[in-house]
């Protein structure tokens, strides 16, 4: 059994991709070509933005906003603990400060009540909070209502993580449209992947399109070889754009199927484990399906079980950010984050893809139900 199925999807769309990439193959358009522009108009339309900027990965995706913004040292920037990585990562490689906010039990986002305490921290340091980076955990966004209150309140703009949430929404809203600017993965695994690395930022703003194009491809001017601004190498490949153009046309109908899989493993294991709660106005893309063990003793149980019948599960995410050593210098603790580091020792993910099969399913629930 498949953690995620990629085959069997690519098996749907493999002669329609085929002739893609090969007339990419015979114009020789293999960066940034015609394929990109049409995949950018697509993402904008389907996002609801009025601009789309494609780049190399979901990390470049939020990493360009705050070079775009100017974000460096001095500045803070405030995120959730729960996540991976790249999410603090980008913080920190455009010389800021991340300062971590602990998440919601029950969503597992961001809690928006602890953002204006991080705030008041970072200036009795300081340090000049200038932006927020809310993560869409999971597939779920966060709660852009109250967080955008927040933003408002202590004049900081936000940059959406939604590198989990494309195709998920919020009060009607889809996810990457959130804040100022939001920022998407492509990596393979996510809702909807290309076959290498690749990622998108939204944003309604037009001198933010200008700049970030501009970011795009070393920071160029009106040619790549006059250079008005440090940027970076975050060009997206056209068969990248070939391989989601394919995907967008069945991404809809994957995105019902896997609703259709989250209702049932919570209608079958809600007694057994903690499963997910999407209260409405949201509605989440699945990404993962994670739940929680009571404990960590009793996750180690049933992962084993799980292995033991050839099913394969996955913790995301074991140690928080702030308890990671590249992090040790911000001088966070144990119980720094409380619901964060209970999380990371009850969670787990169970296979989730458009393509699993409903007796794939009952066994999967047999197992932990056993």
């Amino acid at each position: 059994m498949q953690f995620i199925d990629l085959l069997s999807q690519k098996d749907r769309i493999r002669t329609p991709l085929l002739h893609r990439i090969e007339s990419i193959l015979d114009s020789g358009h293999f960066i940034m070509g015609p394929e990109v522009t049409e995949l950018e108009s697509r993402l904008a339309s389907y996002v609801g933005s009025r601009f789309c900027i494609s780049c190399s990965s979901g990390t470049d995706a939020l990493l360009m906003p705050l070079l775009a913004k100017g974000i460096g040292p001095g500045d803070a920037v405030i995120t959730t603990p729960f996540t991976f990585v790249a999410t603090a990562e980008v913080i920190s490689l455009a010389g800021a400060t991340p300062l971590f906010v602990d998440v919601s039990a029950d969503t597992f986002n961001i809690n928006p009540d602890l953002i204006g305490r991080a705030i008041e921290e970072a200036v009795s340091r300081g340090l000049k909070p200038k932006a927020i980076i809310p993560v869409d955990l999971f597939g779920q966004p966060a709660d852009y209502k109250r967080i955008q209150a927040v933003a408002d309140a202590y004049r900081v703009w936000i940059l959406e993580d939604a590198a989990q949430s494309f195709g998920g929404t919020f009060n009607g809203g889809k996810a990457g449209s959130f804040g100022l600017v939001g920022a998407t993965s492509f990596f393979p695994a996510k809702p909807l992947g290309c076959y290498g690395d690749g990622g998108a930022i939204f944003t309604d703003d037009a001198e933010l399109d200008t700049v970030l194009r501009s970011i795009r491809v070393h920071g160029s001017g009106v040619d790549k070889y006059s250079n008005d601004r440090i940027g970076i190498n975050g060009r997206l490949d056209s068969i990248q754009a070939a391989v989601l153009l394919e995907k967008l046309t069945i991404f809809d109908e994957e995105l019902a199927v896997r609703q259709r899989i989250a209702d049932f493993y919570s209608k079958k294991l809600h007694n057994r484990v903690v499963v997910p709660k999407v209260p409405e106005p949201y509605t989440s893309a699945w990404a993962q399906y994670s739940v929680l063990a009571a404990s960590q003793e009793e996750r180690e149980q049933l992962m084993l079980a799980l292995q033991k019948e050839g099913i394969p599960s996955m913790i995301y995410y074991k140690i928080p950010l702030h308890l990671q050593k590249a992090y040790s210098s911000l001088g966070y603790k144990i119980g720094d984050f409380p619901v964060s580091e209970d999380l990371s020792r009850r969670i787990f993910a169970l296979p989730m893809h458009p393509y699993l099969k409903e007796e794939d399913i009952e066994r999967i629930c047999k197992v932990l139900l056993a």
